[in-house]
């Protein structure tokens, strides 16, 4: 077990949006209050990185935390990892399911977005052991 790095903020989906937490339950359904939870369990919890928020930044676009849709936003850059590799958060360990797709609905932020972070906007992980994440929980890939 290496430790990678922290969990810097969490999101929870709702009809309005992203809504900030200090913690998330999840569970091998996903996140717990999430609009998404029980729907699809290869996808239930959206990892991004900090470095997507200053590639954005360093290319004139200023987007808040939240705004890609991720449920845990941290300070390690997970998009290289493969799929199956695991990671363990507090009680939690999740397995990168799948690497996000290019998602157009970025284009009401900014045009230039979708393109921009088609590679680097986070990575799908399913739920193997549940427990709860706060922020500032150690991440370490197993």
């Amino acid at each position: 077990m290496t430790k990678v790095g922290n969990v810097s903020s969490l999101f929870y989906s709702t009809a309005n949006g992203a809504a900030p937490a200090s913690e998330l339950g999840l569970d091998k359904k996903g996140i717990v209050k999430d609009k998404h939870y029980n729907k699809d369990s290869e996808r239930s919890v959206l990892i991004a990185s900090l470095d997507s928020y200053v590639l954005a930044k360093n290319h004139g676009i200023d987007v808040p935390y939240g705004a890609l849709g991720e449920n845990l936003l941290i300070d390690y850059n997970p998009y290289h990892l493969q799929t199956g590799a695991k990671l363990k958060i507090a009680n939690v360990t999740l397995e990168i399911s799948q690497h996000c797709t290019l998602c157009k609905s970025f284009t009401k932020i900014d045009a230039k977005l979708p393109k921009l972070l088609k590679d680097d906007r986070g990575v799908f992980a399913k739920v193997l052991v549940s427990g709860s994440i706060k922020e500032g929980d150690d991440i370490y890939l197993l």
